[in-house]
């Protein structure tokens, strides 16, 4: 094979191949790399005066490159790329200076050597699983393949009757073994007492007396046996039934012929079969008289809870009943119902964040009345599984053709290439450890199952059936296959409940190889994308490079997927997949492994014992190559609660195999979150995480299976209310004052393009004009010169739904140097809103892009959603106005990532749970932590005290379910993680997110410092907090969608802007007339963490209200003298603020800055229906720590 020249740099990106040129600093410097934009073609990039200039090599019909130059310069054709690159070294021939310092490609680890497998088994590749499903098969035909199983328990399918299939069955079967009288009576159960005992089910009977006769005979024999040998072992039993002394030890017995242990397994395996046949026969009965589309019955639920009558807590009960629609409420258990709410009278339920066992239900009386109850349940998941019952029977009796709201359940496994045990309900029940489903929820199936398998030894068929038997067990509804897809071992496979079959459309998928040399199959990702009604969803499973020393080839593996896997509208081809998909998952074996010595191993497994997870997170590789930004830019997950899931000794989950023995030496591989799912959704779309965990009973490979479920809104195929063949011209989209930052090299113009499924088709801008940004970036200013978008349908409804996707490309070649995402949830038509979403290109971070948006729809009005009926608040309700507040994008220039400090350090996270969703976004303005900029209160809005629920370390990393941590280990000591560097950038759900009403976030702050200063009476009881808790029910219209208040940034002006008052729109006047704020406060500077219970003094202008009111304990207000100095960055009152002593503290477990600056920062889809982020009982404070701690 010819060498490959070494200026010819391949596949690498645009600004990889900037960053090459600009290291050698030389004029005439050069390389070549494949063209992103034409196949076939080249890029030529050539460095001069410090400019990369970039020529496209384009091949014509005959394969012949010519190079596009200057006017006025003839074409030359040159067969070979090495021809056309030393005619271009002479000078004057059209370039902007002539070629002479090619730059070399670098050197890298290619990962060629055969990675170190951390299974037990055979280093070849593994054998394709036979399959079983045509490649060529469309969905629908793979829909159909029925399977050996099916076909006998579905008779509508196959002709002959469930009695003539078994008999066929029992012929295939071996059995010589049976005696004759036996098989006899086995044919004649089959030929004539099953349709007996068919009938005993259809009347509703639970017993089959005539498969019980058949048992007693085929068992009569060992029954006599049993009685026999039972009072012996009884006997045995008693004998060593005490305690013996010190000194007396059993001897070991000599083994006689039959074994005990042989004995003991013989005995477990028929208790087994008999208690599983009885099960299997019911199983197929029920599937053979009854429709397998059924309509699966939800069995009502009761909940013990706590409310409050005359200031008295009482115990109450409430009975959910999804099947009838009703919410019943009774004294006691067994008592008559003493009222009783249908659920079209169920209007909202409000979760508090401070105390997240309390919940607030607003129902509507007889006399059209709206009542808020509050209850206290028993701890936060019987809060949540009680939301999500009443959600499915809100879904069930709605009179909506269309979902509005789906839960996805995602499953990962390694399988380490081992079949699986008999049982994994648990896995799909969401069982185990870390945040996991409540009991209650267990009736409720999930419309999508997604499951990724890595190291898969079964083929696609029997796993299939594995599967599907393992959901009918537990949902007792036959689940329809979307699409199974494989790459080697690596599998994928989608079921859907069979009401949403025709829901499914453009189905596709791909797969990409990372192993060695990227040509094996051993690693990769296989993928699968589909739209449900009118919201595309994608799906990748990878398995990543194994070793712990290969975290940079991990993060090529990642790169290479991203660019390579082509899943969704091939239409956005300026694209990837991060921008593709309304809701893009990420699932698999990862593989990033702790960043610890070997040395360590004994004291990881002791925090691992102790669930000090957040120690051992601050060194997960995953969580510290997110926080730097090299992998999955703008993704999100859910706060890590539960054990590492590798590297276990096989068939137990109590010890850690992190030790193997290698020709080469000893091999380690210490405990490790390998197995992840990650998220990114376009803004403003409703996602929460309801659960995040892995199993705990499933051990027949060295990794814990990992689930996690969501909630994700979906929209319709909206079709338009004007009837078919009437134009519908009233829609419209405006951006102004429209303009780009970039962080490039590059000497071209660029465009824009806007891509939606809103569109025609996609839309091309005129060239923008370039200025030299600071910082060596470039601005390219669009000013009014963007072309008005003409949606397809005008109607609210759908247009608010909509998302726009831009990409700015070079003039020259057409390549895309960002991609960005901008959402048309605005609050108000015909206003100007400010818009904002950060640009990246092949997952890295390239710029920005920042505007007004104006948009124009036809006359209607949106309904509510499913996913509003729940929503969270802070106990202070703040008035209409604060809610809708949330509304902004980062209208200014916020842009060093690398500045953004953590959160918080030390035990208290919290509050700002997704600056993705306020407009902190990527280039927010970093934390006061580290005493650099903050945020002044103009920028800050009041709607906060609706944010979601923070994550407070002081719960531990339980979030809520039954704290991991015991009460009585003493948190670890904030300082060891002062040296956490400040470097949390960009998350996305950013407008990437909203624009919004600038002024009214300007004009809350001080309504906010009010009354933030009166929460702390709420802290001895969430009960007799209800008066000042709830003043006045807020207008259901007026409480924002989840939406507004997860996913919308604030503003974050620069604060170098002189005034905020040119951003003052009508909402803000009217805000300002309610006497909402009499004057805007003086700037100073703030951390984003908001936390719910902290004052931190009271603005300036809001605490001198408060004076008269009772003042919050000291611990609530000031520093922790445990955190690291920082530079003041509050206002006067809150310095003079004694401190307070560490020990008030809960002493639960610290999150690890990592955790804090990843897991908090981001997104957190609490927002209104989720679990919230901590678990059992409500704390007597939450917020104290999460602002002050940064002090």
């Amino acid at each position: 094979p010819t060498m490959v020249p070494c200026w010819n740099h391949g596949n690498i990106t645009r600004s990889k191949a900037e960053e090459l040129l600009s290291r050698t600093g030389k004029d005439g410097s050069f390389l070549v790399r494949a063209s992103e934009s034409i196949s076939r073609a080249y890029a030529l990039c050539v460095l001069y005066r410090n400019c990369v200039y970039t020529y496209r090599i384009l091949p014509n019909e005959d394969d012949k490159f010519t190079v596009q130059a200057s006017e006025g310069v003839p074409m030359r054709f040159f067969t070979k790329l090495d021809q056309l690159i030393e005619f271009y070294k002479k000078e004057n021939m059209g370039l902007v200076t002539h070629l002479q310092y090619p730059v070399p490609l670098e050197e890298e680890d290619t990962g060629d050597e055969p990675e170190e497998e951390t299974v037990d088994c055979v280093e070849s590749p593994p054998e394709l699983p036979p399959r079983n499903i045509p490649l060529s098969a469309g969905p629908l035909e793979a829909k159909e393949v029925p399977t050996a199983c099916d076909s006998s328990r579905v008779p509508e399918v196959s002709k002959p009757t469930l009695s003539e299939t078994l008999l066929q069955r029992l012929q295939s079967i071996d059995t010589s073994g049976l005696p004759d009288e036996y098989l006899k009576a086995i044919q004649d159960y089959l030929s004539t007492q099953l349709v007996l005992d068919a009938e005993f089910m259809k009347t509703g009977s639970s017993s089959l007396p005539h498969l019980k006769k058949l048992t007693m005979l085929l068992c009569k024999e060992l029954y006599g046996e049993v009685v026999r040998t039972l009072p012996s072992l009884e006997s045995l039993q008693r004998l060593f039934d005490q305690q013996l002394s010190p000194g007396l030890r059993p001897r070991p017995q000599v083994s006689g012929e039959a074994s005990p242990i042989n004995m003991v397994a013989k005995l477990s395996q028929l208790t087994s079969l008999l208690s599983s046949i009885e099960d299997k026969v019911k199983a197929l009965l029920h599937e053979g008289h009854e429709c397998p589309h059924r309509r699966t019955l939800i069995p009502p639920v009761t909940f013990e809870v706590k409310s409050e009558s005359l200031g008295i807590p009482q115990k109450v009960q409430l009975k959910v009943d999804v099947e009838s629609g009703k919410l019943i409420i009774k004294k006691s258990k067994d008592g008559p119902e003493d009222k009783f709410y249908n659920h079209k009278k169920i209007l909202q339920l409000v979760k508090s964040q401070k105390f997240l066992n309390k919940l607030v239900i607003v129902v509507e009386t007889e006399k059209e009345k709206t009542v808020r109850k509050e209850y206290v349940f028993a701890d936060s998941k019987k809060r949540e599984g009680f939301c999500q019952l009443l959600q499915q029977m809100k879904n069930k009796h709605s009179e909506q053709p269309e979902p509005d709201m789906i839960t996805i359940f995602i499953g990962t496994w390694n399988m380490g290439n081992a079949p699986p045990p008999k049982k994994i309900t648990s896995w799909f029940l969401s069982k185990g450890q870390g945040k996991t489903r409540d009991d209650s929820a267990d009736y409720i199936p999930h419309d999508i199952y997604v499951i990724g398998t890595q190291e898969d030894p079964l083929g696609e068929k029997e796993w299939l059936e594995i599967l599907k038997h393992s959901l009918q067990e537990i949902t007792s509804m036959t689940f329809k296959t979307v699409w199974p897809s494989h790459l080697w071992n690596i599998r994928i496979v989608v079921l859907a409940k069979p009401e949403h079959e025709n829901r499914f459309s453009h189905i596709c998928t791909d797969n990409v190889k990372t192993g060695i040399a990227n040509t094996l199959g051993n690693k990769g990702a296989v993928g699968v994308s589909f739209m449900f009604n009118g919201t595309s969803l994608g799906f990748v499973n990878s398995h990543l490079t194994s070793g712990s020393e290969k975290k940079l080839r991990r993060n090529q593996n990642y790169m290479n997927i991203l660019r390579f896997l082509a899943l969704g509208d091939k239409k956005l081809s300026p694209f990837n997949i991060t921008h593709r998909f309304t809701h893009l998952f990420w699932l698999g074996d990862l593989n990033y492994r702790l960043e610890l010595p070997v040395s360590e191993a004994d004291t990881i497994i002791q925090k691992i014992k102790q669930q000090q997870y957040a120690d051992l997170l601050a060194h997960d590789q995953l969580l510290l190559e997110r926080k730097e930004q090299k992998v999955f830019l703008h993704f999100e997950e859910e706060e890590i609660t539960f054990a590492p899931t590798y590297r276990f000794e096989r068939l137990t989950r109590d010890r850690y195999a992190y030790t193997k023995q290698k020709a080469t030496g000893m091999k380690y591989n210490l405990p490790s979150w390998c197995d992840r799912v990650l998220w990114k959704s376009y803004p403003l779309v409703h996602v929460v995480c309801q659960s995040y965990g892995s199993t705990s009973d499933i051990m027949t490979s060295d990794h814990s299976p990992v689930f996690a479920t969501f909630e994700a809104g979906v929209t319709s195929q909206f079709v338009s209310k004007n009837g078919p063949g009437t134009v519908d011209s009233q829609g419209q989209i405006e951006f102004l004052s429209c303009f780009a930052t970039l962080k490039t090299k590059s000497q071209t113009k660029f465009y824009l393009e806007f891509h939606s499924s809103c569109l025609e088709s996609f839309v091309k801008s005129q060239e923008g004009e370039n200025e030299e940004g600071s910082e060596g970036e470039l601005l390219v200013k669009f000013g009014e010169t963007l072309p008005k978008l003409k949606p397809i349908i005008s109607d609210p409804e759908y247009l608010l739904d909509q998302h726009i996707l831009i990409s700015i490309k070079s003039s020259d070649s057409d390549e895309s140097y960002g991609e960005g995402c901008v959402a048309l949830r605005l609050e108000a038509k015909e206003t100007q809103f400010p818009i904002y979403t950060p640009l990246t290109h092949h997952g890295e971070m390239t710029g920005h892009f920042q505007g007004e948006i104006k948009l124009q729809t036809s006359q209607g009005k949106t309904r509510e959603k499913l996913y509003d009926f729940v929503k969270t608040e802070r106990d202070e309700v703040i008035g209409p106005k604060g809610l809708k507040s949330f509304t902004s994008h980062d209208p200014m220039k916020l842009w060093e990532p690398a500045n953004r400090a953590p959160l918080c350090s030390g035990p208290s996270i919290t509050e700002i749970i997704n600056p993705n969703y306020m407009g902190v976004g990527p280039f927010g303005p970093p934390m006061s932590l580290h005493g650099k900029q903050a945020i002044s209160p103009e920028q800050q809005p009041a709607a906060w005290n609706y944010d979601p629920l923070p994550k407070d370390a002081s719960l531990g990393p339980g979030k809520g379910e039954s704290p991991p941590t015991p009460p009585s280990q003493q948190p670890v000591s904030p300082k060891k993680f002062s040296s956490s560097p400040a470097g949390w950038g960009p998350c996305l759900r950013t407008q990437e997110s909203r624009p919004s009403d600038l002024g009214k976030n300007m004009a809350e702050p001080p309504l906010q410092e009010n009354l933030q200063l009166k929460k702390p009476e709420m802290f001895e009881n969430p009960l007799y907090g209800s008066v000042s808790s709830f003043p006045k029910p807020v207008p259901r219209k007026e409480q924002e969608s989840p939406k507004m208040l997860r996913k919308e940034p604030p503003p974050c002006p620069d604060p170098g802007i002189s005034s905020p008052a040119i951003l003052l729109t009508k909402a803000q006047e009217a805000d300002s007339s309610k006497g909402t704020s009499k004057q805007v406060p003086t700037p100073r500077l703030r951390s984003f963490t908001c936390t719910s219970s902290t004052t931190e003094g009271g603005a300036a202008a809001g605490g001198e209200k408060n004076q008269g009111k009772p003042k919050p304990a000291a611990s609530s207000l000031a520093p922790v003298p445990a955190k690291r100095p920082v530079k003041p960055s509050r206002s006067e009152i809150s310095q003079q603020i004694p401190p307070a002593p560490t020990q008030q503290r809960p002493p639960l477990p610290v999150k690890s800055p990592a955790v804090l600056q990843l897991q908090h920062s981001k997104g957190r889809d609490y927002r209104d229906s989720a679990e919230l982020p901590h678990q059992g009982k409500h704390r007597p404070e939450e917020g104290p720590l999460g602002r002050t701690a940064m002090q």
